[in-house]
C-alpha cells in the first residue's frame, strides 16, 4: 500500500513489532511519528530510520495524553512479554487502559483512523481450538498474567465503545505469537529464550512436559496484515486474528532450535507458570477472506533470520 502524504503515528514505535511497523510505513511512502517511553522499546531498534526525513522520534509515555496532527493511529504501545509485563502489573493496565482511552480522545478530535494492537492472551487458556474471532475467552482476571490480559480486553472494549458510541474508524487486531529479529533478548518468550540459550549454551528451559503447543508468525507478515486491514475501507472494526495456523509442541521447537544453532545445549525441564495456555493457535479464516493474506515465511527461514540476529546481538555487531 503506497501513501501520497499520509502521517502517521506509531506508539510503541521503538520496540519489536513497532520498529518493523515503522520501516514498513515508511517504505510505503508515509510520514512516521515514532512514540514510545523505551520502557521495553530501544533506540538500538529504530536507530537506521532516524535519518529519513519522513521519520520523526518522540519520547512519551500514552498513559497521558499525546497532541499530535496525524491522520492514522496505530496504538501498540504496551509491554508485551510475561517478564516485562509482569515486572509492573499496575502500569501495564494504565498503559493498555488509559494509553487507549488517550489514543482513542486523539482519533476522535483528529476523525483519525485507528488501529489497536490486541492479543490472542485475550482468549486465556481457551477451551476451543483452534480460537475464532467469536471466541470469548477462557481468562482468570485475578492471576498474574491479569494485567495484559484483562487490559487489553478492557482496551479492545473501549475502542468498540467509540466506535459504536462516537462512530470512530477502528481496527483492533489480535497479535498471536510473533517472532523476528529485534525481540529482546531477555523478553522471556520462548522463541528469544531457546535461541539465546542454545547460542550461549545454556540449558534449555521447556516449561511443563514441552507438549503445550504455540503457532508462531515472522513479524514481516505480521506487520503486512496490521498495514493491509488498517487499509480496508469497508466498515470492518474487527476483531481480526493475525497469526500463523500451524502450530507446534514447545519440545518440537526446542529442537529445532537446537538444529539450526548447532547447539550442544541440553534440555532442562521447569513447573509450568500459572495459567499458562496449554493450546494456542488462531483460526485465521476472516483475515484470509477480508485481506488475502495468510503467512508467507516458513518456519525454519525467520528462525534463520531471528538467530543471525542475536548472534550479532551477542558479538557486539548491532
Amino acid at each position: 500500500m503506497m501513501f501520497d502524504t499520509c502521517r502517521i503515528l506509531v506508539t510503541g514505535g521503538a520496540g519489536f513489532l513497532g520498529s518493523h511497523l515503522c520501516e514498513r510505513l515508511l517504505a510505503d511512502g508515509a510520514d512516521v511519528l515514532c512514540v514510545d517511553n523505551y520502557f521495553t522499546g530501544s533506540r538500538r531498534n529504530i536507530a537506521h530510520l532516524i535519518g529519513d526525513k519522513r521519520f520523526e522520534a518522540m519520547r512519551h509515555d500514552v498513559t497521558f495524553p499525546l497532541y499530535a496532527e496525524v491522520e492514522r493511529i496505530y496504538n501498540l504501545a504496551c509491554p508485551a512479554s510475561p517478564i516485562h509485563y509482569q515486572h509492573d502489573p499496575v502500569q501495564t493496565t494504565k498503559t493498555s487502559v488509559h494509553g487507549a482511552i488517550n489514543m482513542l480522545g486523539l482519533a476522535k478530535r483528529l476523525r483519525a483512523r485507528i488501529l489497536q494492537a490486541s492479543t490472542s492472551e485475550v482468549y486465556g487458556d481457551p477451551t476451543v481450538h483452534p480460537q475464532d474471532e467469536s471466541y470469548w475467552g477462557n481468562v482468570n482476571p485475578i492471576g498474574p498474567r491479569s494485567c495484559y490480559d484483562e487490559g487489553k480486553r478492557c482496551a479492545e472494549t473501549l475502542f468498540f465503545d467509540y466506535y459504536r458510541q462516537h462512530r470512530l474508524q477502528i481496527r483492533v487486531v489480535r497479535v498471536f505469537n510473533t517472532y523476528g529479529p529485534r525481540m529482546h533478548p531477555n523478553d522471556g518468550r520462548v522463541v528469544s529464550n531457546f535461541i539465546m540459550q542454545a547460542l550461549t549454551g545454556k540449558p534449555i528451559t521447556i516449561y511443563g512436559d514441552g507438549s503445550q503447543s504455540r503457532a508462531f508468525c515472522y513479524v514481516d507478515d505480521l506487520i503486512d496484515g496490521m498495514v493491509r486491514f488498517m487499509g480496508v475501507e469497508a466498515d470492518e472494526p474487527g476483531p481480526l486474528n493475525l497469526g500463523n495456523p500451524s502450530g507446534l509442541t514447545m519440545m518440537e521447537l526446542a529442537e529445532l532450535v537446537l538444529r539450526l544453532t548447532a547447539s550442544s545445549s541440553r534440555i532442562e525441564y521447569r513447573p509450568l507458570p500459572a495459567n499458562d495456555p496449554r493450546q494456542r493457535r488462531p483460526d485465521i479464516t476472516k483475515a484470509q477472506r477480508l485481506l488475502k493474506w495468510q503467512p508467507k515465511v516458513p518456519l525454519e527461514d525467520g528462525l534463520n533470520r531471528t538467530i543471525a540476529y542475536f548472534k550479532a546481538l551477542i558479538d557486539g555487531r548491532l
